[in-house]
């Protein structure tokens, strides 16, 4: 994880709104109270696609105990394609910011992807990791025991 960035730690989640996988809007208040990984991805990125199983290996491997939101940054056309990836990184749930604003409402902004966002349950930022990562590392999981700690 030597990527991991801290400089932005205290920060508030965006308020951007997001699709869900119903079509519904929401925004990552939606989520408040408990920590949360948010993944910034598009079906057009390799390093994104790359990275995508191992986020779901995580997801796996703490069940219930983490909530990862993964945001395609596919246009509306491709949402079909972004589902069928997710679906195949089962078990991710699917959600689209098909306007690309959520990597401008952070700050700083987004410089590339994927870039992956750590949440407390108060929703301020931990950390972040920018480009792809093997989230099912040692190295990453001790990082997410700390976050679901609220270390």
């Amino acid at each position: 994880m030597a990527s991991l960035s801290k400089a932005y730690a205290g920060s508030p989640e965006p308020l951007t709104p997001i699709l869900d996988s119903g079509g519904k809007t929401v925004t990552l208040a939606a989520f408040k109270g408990r920590p949360i990984i948010v993944n910034l991805w598009a079906t057009w990125c390799p390093p994104c696609r790359k990275e995508m199983p191992s986020l779901a290996r995580l997801k796996a491997a703490y069940g219930d105990k983490l909530l990862i939101i993964p945001v395609s940054m596919d246009k509306a056309p491709d949402r079909e394609k972004a589902r069928a990836f997710i679906a195949a990184n089962a078990p991710l749930p699917f959600y689209q910011d098909e306007a690309l604003a959520m990597p401008y409402d952070v700050k700083p902004p987004v410089e590339g992807f994927p870039t992956t966002f750590l949440f407390d349950a108060q929703g301020h930022e931990v950390a972040r990791v920018p480009m792809d990562h093997d989230w099912n590392s040692p190295a990453a999981h001790a990082v997410v025991d700390a976050l679901l700690k609220g270390r």
